[in-house]
């Protein structure tokens, strides 16, 4: 089969497409042949050794739609035709940039209706980060207020979706230019974050995402009510947590991880048309172009998803 590899760490030049021997599934596992894969943050990273893998050779993509191919021991939750679309184990489980790839079944969930494999593995990864922060983590209810930064980046964009459809008030960053697509999606309130100082702009706020820290989490905390709840998607310092308790708020640093109930809780949303990513003209890649996906979401410029499109 084909696949993207490195066999070191560097700029995206390091990724090579490779034949590499189509992998069986195991016990509890499913075989996919992958239609189209993701690319997000985490896999730029990951290919310049900055990322928790430690690995080499490597294939990377956490993203996955496709058809599964064949059925590991003990599964019964998919038979082989079946459309199919999630996020392998994060962080050990890459490998989806490639023609078929295998991971837990309770990692997927049948592909949505209505959408096709493209926009499917667009969603997993971000869709999951963005749910588990909102939902599972903060319990994000109807009228609340809450602050996504980044609102139109790949976690961000799907964030104010997934905070729209359970109700919420949503204040979202981002530069001027994007702020149509921010109230296209749903967005309340738009801040520039180049011309104005969001700590001062808003307050009294339930719930902020943060995939950003640094001191945007630690003026997070700022506009914070009492009980409110900040989920970071990187570490911040210890005086964070400090500054958080004096002020009687969580913060919680979230780290994804595969998720079958919520794959399902998304796949829903999407078919409920509540729920999609937003991917340019221009950012579908064949996969032997994948070095080119991953140069341009690295300028950090790209509205919504970068996609590999595979079969």
């Amino acid at each position: 089969m084909r696949a993207i590899q490195q066999t070191e760490y560097g700029d995206p030049e390091v990724l090579k497409e490779v034949e590499l021997p189509r992998p069986e599934p195991g016990v509890s596992e499913i075989l996919v042949a992958v239609r189209a894969a993701g690319v997000n943050p985490t896999d730029w990273k990951h290919r310049t050794g900055s990322g928790f893998l430690k690995r080499l050779p490597l294939t990377l993509g956490w993203d996955v739609s496709g058809v599964v191919e064949a059925v590991g021991y003990g599964v019964t939750l998919f038979k082989p035709g079946d459309e199919v679309f999630g996020m392998l184990p994060y962080p050990n489980g890459a490998g989806s940039h490639a023609e078929y790839v295998t991971g837990p079944a309770r990692a997927f969930a049948r592909k949505p209706q209505g959408v096709d494999h493209v926009q499917a593995g667009a969603i997993p990864l971000a869709a999951l980060t963005a749910y588990q922060c909102l939902v599972d983590t903060a319990d994000v209810q109807p009228g609340q207020r809450v602050l996504i930064h980044a609102a139109a980046g790949g976690v961000g964009h799907l964030a104010v979706q997934i905070a729209k459809a359970r109700g919420a008030y949503v204040i979202g960053t981002a530069s001027a230019g994007k702020h149509g697509f921010l109230r296209e999606i749903g967005v309340d309130e738009p801040i520039d974050y180049r011309e104005t100082d969001f700590a001062e702009a808003v307050g009294d706020v339930d719930v902020v995402l943060d995939p950003i820290a640094g001191d945007t989490r630690t003026r997070s905390i700022d506009v914070l009510r009492k009980g409110g709840v900040l989920v970071s998607l990187l570490p911040g310092s210890e005086g964070d947590l400090e500054k958080a308790a004096e002020r009687g708020v969580r913060a919680e640093v979230l780290l994804v991880e595969h998720d079958h109930g919520g794959m399902r809780a998304i796949a829903d949303l999407v078919e409920a048309g509540k729920l999609r990513a937003h991917i340019e003209d221009d950012a579908v890649y064949p996969l032997a172009r994948a070095a080119e996906a991953h140069a341009r979401g690295e300028q950090n410029r790209t509205t919504g998803k970068l996609v590999l499109k595979v079969g």
